[in-house]
C-alpha cells in the first residue's frame, strides 16, 4: 500500500450516509433543488439506472444509487418507509425548508423552536426518505433542556398523520 494513499480520502468524513433510492437520478435532481446539493459523481448501472453516485450538501457527502431488489436493496418506497432521518444543519431553516418544499418535499413538522435550542422541521422527500432541518439559536444547559422539554411535554400534541 503506497504510503501516499490516506485511509480516509481528505474530502470525506468518517460517516457518510448511502441511501437507496426508488429513482436514484431524480433524487440526485431532487436534492440539488431542495438543499442545493452539488453532484460529484455519477456512475451508471447496466439497465440505465444509477449503479452508485455522490453529492455533496453543505460540507457533507452523501452517496446513493437505485435499488437493485435482487441483490438485497431496497428503498424506503419499496419497505414502505424508512426509520432513518437525514438531519441538515442550515443558515436559515425557515428558507431552506421552505425551498424543499417548493422542490416536491412533504412537511412531517413544520420549523418550530424546541427545547434544546434549534428551530427544527421534518420532511419527506418524494423518494421517501426522511430529512429533519435545523438552525441552531440558543445554546442551552442541560437544566435549561431539561426544564423546557418538561414545558413543551407537559403541553405536546403529536402531528396529525
Amino acid at each position: 500500500m503506497s504510503t501516499s494513499v490516506k485511509p480516509i480520502p481528505p474530502d470525506m468524513h468518517t460517516v457518510t450516509p448511502h441511501i437507496i433510492c426508488s429513482d436514484a437520478a431524480g433524487a440526485i435532481d431532487f436534492y440539488k433543488k431542495a438543499f442545493g446539493a452539488t453532484e460529484l459523481a455519477r456512475l451508471p448501472g447496466p439497465n440505465g439506472g444509477v449503479m452508485h453516485a455522490m453529492v455533496r450538501i453543505g460540507d457533507s457527502n452523501v452517496m446513493l444509487a437505485d435499488e437493485m431488489p435482487n441483490c438485497g436493496s431496497a428503498s424506503p418506497t419499496t419497505l414502505k418507509g424508512t426509520p432513518v432521518t437525514l438531519h441538515l444543519y442550515v443558515e436559515d431553516v425557515d428558507a431552506g425548508f421552505a425551498r424543499a418544499i417548493e422542490a416536491g418535499g412533504t412537511t412531517v413538522m413544520p420549523p418550530t423552536d424546541m427545547f434544546w435550542g434549534d428551530r427544527y422541521g421534518v420532511l419527506k422527500d418524494p423518494y421517501g426518505h426522511s430529512w429533519s432541518m435545523a438552525t441552531h439559536k440558543r445554546d442551552m444547559t442541560p437544566e435549561q433542556m431539561d426544564k423546557e422539554m418538561k414545558e413543551m411535554m407537559a403541553n405536546w400534541k403529536p402531528p396529525a398523520q
